[in-house]
């Protein structure tokens, strides 16, 4: 709290991360919050996008409308369906210049009648973050910012430093292709939680722990 830091008032607010929720403040995801997502790689950028849909398919399943700001914008809209969440319902905002996507992020954190506002930018000061957080404060709305820049990680005002990397998934039914999204996911630093790593999957329009389900069928081939 002497940090700036205030839990949410949400408190029976539940976005299905499992055991990944247990990290955070009084174990729920916090919302009405910035969060960043260090995307160093275009593999890592799109593997982030993909959690974060996954993290909007929560926060709007009452509706609402989510801002996506960006300069050079890679999200495909369709593939919003995969995660439940109707590409109608997301505004596309392209900008020229970094500067102009947070000023466009500042504002769009002031309207309390979005569910959520998504940039991309390549880095953010620790005094940018802090406005982000400030903007936020009476709307309540969730911030997620995707920051591209690899050279260096400075420290910054969010609640929490995410990194989202892909992983092998697995075949269904022994099928030839691509199996349902599956993501290691890094809980850097958060505020007044724990940070840890774990594997998920998106399937079935919700989060898995894949930990679990490959240790239940290592436990089967040992006892036959």
């Amino acid at each position: 709290m002497l940090q700036g830091f205030k839990p949410t008032l949400a408190l029976d607010q539940r976005i299905g991360l499992g055991a990944i929720e247990a990290s955070f403040p009084n174990a729920v995801f916090p919302i009405g919050a910035i969060h960043e997502f260090i995307c160093a790689m275009p593999e890592i950028a799109a593997a982030s996008q993909g959690f974060i849909a996954g993290v909007l398919h929560s926060l709007m399943q009452k509706g609402g409308i989510c801002i996506y700001i960006s300069r050079s914008r890679t999200l495909f809209p369709t593939a919003l369906y995969a995660f439940g969440v109707e590409p109608h319902q997301i505004i596309f905002i392209d900008l020229e210049q970094e500067r102009d996507v947070l000023w466009a992020m500042e504002e769009a954190l002031k309207c309390k009648e979005l569910a959520a506002v998504v940039a991309e930018v390549r880095d953010i000061t620790f005094a940018q973050s802090r406005r982000l957080q400030l903007a936020l404060e009476k709307s309540r709305v969730t911030g997620f910012i995707l920051r591209t820049a690899s050279d260096r990680i400075t420290s910054t005002a969010c609640v929490a430093r995410w990194k989202i990397s892909p992983i092998q998934t697995e075949q269904i039914d022994g099928l030839p292709g691509l199996g349902f999204p599956r993501w290691e996911v890094e809980l850097l630093r958060v505020k007044n939680g724990n940070p840890g790593k774990w594997q998920v999957e998106w399937t079935a329009g919700k989060f898995e722990q894949v930990i679990a389900t490959e240790f239940l069928e290592t436990l089967k081939r040992k006892t036959g």
